[in-house]
């Protein structure tokens, strides 16, 4: 059995940032990651739109919205200092009537309240910032930004082994047990103990969590969202970020448009149920995600609810000129042929039994393991504050 000081299930950029943060305090303990996939960062972090968000959404005082602000700065700097490239390009949030223009106001003062630079502007000063964006008024957000997380992520791992600490990959961890002041873990990789254990395993969290606890207080429901990225003669309609003004009820933000720190533009996603936890393509089915979820009283709660507002996801899934007809509210320009598939991300929702969809960052502690139950987005532009935070969990012990 081999020993470490803190073992963290999740190589993804949560995990790996959790891991940064802990041999930056503590330079004389040792992390070892155990990755299940044979590469990191390869689900949500390797999917990412790769957006470094500024708060304005999130509600005043929530994990959120401090550790959203906190941990873009702490990203910008990190890329800075290790030449990572990144942009700070603005983004606008548009509205197109007069009921958009009541919530893009309160959109506006949380972002006052978050300390978010923005400003409301009329539409010809959208035209300005976006010729081909309709809208009657706009929310200007200047300080959003875009990175790639991928190079953030390769990054981190280096700079964990380059201080002692392992990375291991294929390492799928089948269980977990607190004895004699120590975690036991086993995995496809052999043994380990460690005097602490952190669950940043995303997609699998609430099942890693059940590995050690009686239940977790959420469970994942998958949800895929489906991309498209522009043609090269039609990157033009677009310059930075354009986004909707999201629907409150719902906690997705809706088909915006997304340029790249790579180049190009994608645009999407809609938001489906997967009927697989890694289901990147239509045809992606686990059983066993999707009994758990069907059968789980929360997704059909929240299935009762917004079954509406599901099936025009659905729909625009199927459709292309669905989902164009909706592009189309934000730059009216656009085509079908515009637009040529990308690939896929899927989103860990956690969701609770009473069907209502964690809001906030959410972590289930005990005495030695700190459960990641829901980091959802902005959870990479916030990773490297979300790891100083469960440091911080761990500080009283060290």
């Amino acid at each position: 059995m081999r020993s470490t000081d803190v073992l963290i299930v999740g190589g993804g950029i949560v995990g790996l940032a959790t891991a940064y943060n802990f041999l930056q305090q503590y330079p004389d303990k040792t992390v070892t990651i155990l990755e299940k996939e044979d590469t990191l960062a390869l689900h949500q972090t390797g999917h990412n739109s790769g957006v470094l968000h500024s708060g304005v959404y999130y509600k005043p005082g929530t994990l959120k919205a401090q550790l959203c602000r906190s941990g873009k700065q702490a990203m910008e700097a990190f890329c800075a200092r290790e030449g990572i490239p990144y942009e700070i390009c603005g983004k606008v949030i548009v509205a197109l009537d007069e009921e958009e223009q009541a919530r893009l106001q309160a959109i506006y003062s949380r972002g006052q309240a978050n300390g978010v630079q923005c400003e409301l502007i009329d539409r010809t000063r959208l035209r300005e910032l976006e010729p081909h964006a309709e809208g009657v008024q706009a929310l200007h957000i200047p300080e959003t930004g875009i990175v790639d997380y991928k190079q953030v992520c390769q990054r981190l791992a280096a700079l964990i082994r380059e201080q002692g600490s392992q990375i291991i990959t294929g390492a799928k961890v089948t269980s977990i047990e607190e004895r004699n002041g120590e975690v036991a873990v086993q995995s496809t990789k052999g043994d380990f103990s460690a005097h602490y254990l952190i669950n940043c395993a995303g997609l699998h969290s609430d099942r890693v969590t059940t590995l050690s606890a009686e239940h977790s207080p959420a469970k994942i429901v998958p949800f895929r969202g489906e991309y498209y990225k522009f043609t090269a003669e039609a990157e033009h309609l677009c310059k930075n970020l354009i986004y909707p003004v999201p629907d409150p009820k719902f906690p997705f933000l809706g088909v915006h448009f997304t340029r790249m720190i790579e180049g190009g533009v994608e645009c999407g996603p809609n938001a489906v149920f997967a009927f697989a936890r890694e289901g990147y393509r239509k045809t992606d089915v686990n059983l066993r995600d999707l009994a758990e979820t069907l059968t789980y009283p929360g997704f059909l709660r929240l299935a009762a609810r917004h079954w509406r507002m599901g099936m025009d996801e659905m729909w625009r899934s199927i459709s292309k000129a669905a989902f164009v007809s909706a592009l189309q509210r934000l730059i009216p320009d656009i085509r079908a042929e515009h637009l040529i598939p990308a690939p896929a991300g899927v989103r860990a929702q956690a969701v609770a039994r009473d069907g209502m969809p964690l809001d906030d960052f959410a972590f289930e502690e005990s005495r030695r393991i700190v459960n990641v139950v829901n980091a959802p987005s902005p959870g990479a532009t916030a990773s490297l504050s979300i790891g100083n935070a469960i440091v911080g969990k761990l500080a009283q012990h060290f």
